[in-house]
Order: structure tokens, then C-alpha cells, then sequence
């Protein structure tokens, strides 16, 4: 699961091979037969991230002529490990996983495996288990771009806060590795606190608060995710986007509208819809008997206020 696709062209032309075959699977379902059955195993429904991937999932479900389950694990790896067993057990054509913990997932994905039942991931990757595919915006690469934005709006010097995700998901783990990697080209930016917030609105506040007391010096905060990021805002009050600038990760509706108002200096947009859409897409291919890219990877974007009006 670590091998990425390198470019946004080849990218680009795997979304739009996989949509036209797609479109052809669609055509060919309408023929009287049944709709397969597909589960999809969702992490956690309490962040608009989760909510519009799991819409674009529906939406292309209902485009492909299939039948989507919808279970939310509530941010729970045994809720979400007996979910997939269950889809295992109701024979599902295939399953699709927004693990928890990527750790944590490998058993009950282990075993819809040993079913022939062909797993998708969406968002976040499995580990020490086989995937059709991972289909998942390009974290790392989100994440040098945040560390770039950053030392921009910092001119290259300042003392900054991490906000980390969940720990166990390869969401954060990816972002932080490319946060850390992009900082490298910027020696007079020093990371002084690295606490994580689960990405979560009210722990980003409280983690914020904290850390400004600690480091009442805090130039700039750089959150794994936009809930995190729209927290720290809150803790900062009337310093947010201006004497402590604030760089997010998603592209969430409040987020954007941050952006607009000033008090988020940036974000770095993924495509949660097109995620579910993609992750649908392609176990429809799997159930087709198509083979199927290993990684799959949808482009992000930073999204500034010079920018936000194109993307909101």
C-alpha cells in the first residue's frame, strides 16, 4: 500500500478511464438483473468530510444500478470490525472500508478476503491485509503543500503547532509525514508543540488553548484536518488568521467559508465525494471482473482567499 502515482496527469487520465468505464458497467446492469449488493463501512459520520464522502458514494450507487449499505462505526474498530463481518455474512459482492484504524481492520478484512469477498478502501488504507484498491486523495503530497503555505504566510521563519489526527489512520500519519518532509526546506520554522486532537472541533480548541499557554509565542498552527483547524480558530479568537496563522486539511464547507472571512489563512481541498464516488465506482469494476489500479489517488488543491470563490 505504500506505492503512490506520482503525477496529477496520470491521475487525471485514471479518473477518466475509470468514469467511462464506469458509465459502460452502468448501461450494462439494467438488463433486469439484480443490483449487487455493496457494504461500505464508514468510520465515523460526525464530521461533513465523512458525510460528503458517503453522498457521493450513494449518489454513484444509485448510478450504477447497485445497492449500498451504509454502516457508521462511530469511531469505534470493534463496532467497524463486526460490520464487516456481518457484510461477510450476508455474501455482499463487495465491501468498501473507511477503517477506524488501519491496524485494527486487517482481521475482519482477512477474513471478507478468505469469503472472495474483494474489499475497497476509501480515504485511509488498510494495513497488513489484501485491498483491491486504495482509494484516497494524496495525503503526503497534501501535506508538503500545507508546509509550503505555511512558510509562506510566515516568511520563512516562526514557531508553529501541530494538530494531529487520529492516531492509528493513515490519514494522519501520511500528512504529518509530508508536513515534516516540506518543513525540511525551512530551517527558521520551528515546530514547539505536536498534540493530538483526534481530528475533532472541541479537542482542537482545548489542545489550542493549551498550547498557547505553554507557547504564548505560537506563530502559526498547521491542523490535520479542517474540524481541527476551525477549533483552533475559536481558541485564538480575534489572533486567528492574523498574528497566528491557520493552515487546514479538507475543504469542508465551514472551512471555506474560514477562508473567505479571513480567520483560516488556508486549506488544503480534497474531494470527499469524489472519494465515495471512486471507491463505488471501482468495486462495481471488481464485481464486473475488471482489474483495477492498487493505488488510486484524487488531487488536492490549496485553497486560499484568492482562490476560495473558484472552490466554494
Amino acid at each position: 500500500m505504500s506505492k503512490r502515482t506520482n503525477t496529477s496527469v496520470v491521475v487525471v487520465a485514471t479518473a477518466v478511464a475509470l468514469t467511462a468505464t464506469a458509465c459502460g458497467s452502468g448501461d450494462d446492469s439494467s438488463g433486469g438483473k439484480d443490483k449487487p449488493k455493496i457494504g461500505f463501512a464508514i468510520s465515523a459520520l460526525n464530521q461533513p468530510f465523512m458525510v460528503q464522502m458517503k453522498k457521493g458514494a450513494e449518489e454513484e450507487a444509485k448510478a450504477q444500478g447497485a445497492e449500498l449499505s451504509v454502516q457508521n462505526a462511530s469511531d469505534d474498530a470493534s463496532q467497524q470490525a463486526n460490520q464487516v463481518q456481518n457484510f461477510t455474512s450476508q455474501q455482499v459482492k463487495s465491501i468498501i472500508i473507511n477503517p477506524v484504524d488501519s491496524d485494527a481492520a486487517a482481521p475482519s478484512v482477512k477474513a471478507a478476503n478468505n469469503a472472495n469477498i474483494p474489499v475497497i478502501a476509501a480515504d485511509r488504507s488498510v494495513n497488513k491485509a489484501d485491498v483491491e484498491t486504495t482509494v484516497a486523495s494524496d495525503n503526503v503530497a497534501g501535506g508538503k503543500k500545507a508546509a509550503k503555505e505555511i512558510a509562506e504566510q510566515l516568511d520563512g521563519k516562526g514557531e508553529i503547532l501541530i494538530l494531529q489526527g487520529q492516531t492509528g489512520t493513515s490519514a494522519s500519519r501520511e500528512r504529518g509525514k509530508g508536513f515534516s518532509e516540506g518543513l525540511k526546506k525551512y530551517p527558521g520554522i520551528k515546530v514547539v508543540a505536536k498534540q493530538p486532537a483526534d481530528f475533532q472541533r472541541t479537542k482542537g480548541l482545548d489542545v489550542t488553548t493549551n498550547a498557547m499557554q505553554s507557547h504564548p509565542g505560537i506563530d502559526a498552527v498547521f491542523a490535520e484536518n479542517d474540524e481541527m483547524a476551525l477549533g483552533a480558530i475559536k481558541a485564538l479568537g480575534s489572533k486567528a488568521g492574523k498574528s497566528v496563522k491557520i493552515v487546514g486539511f479538507d475543504g469542508t464547507p465551514d472551512a471555506m467559508k474560514a477562508v473567505k472571512k479571513g480567520t483560516m489563512n488556508a486549506t488544503v481541498a480534497q474531494q470527499p465525494a469524489e472519494l465515495g464516488k471512486m471507491a463505488v465506482r471501482n468495486a462495481m469494476r471488481v464485481i464486473d471482473g475488471s482489474s483495477i489500479d492498487k493505488q488510486i489517488k484524487v488531487p488536492v488543491e490549496v485553497v486560499t482567499k484568492k482562490n476560495v470563490d473558484h472552490f466554494s
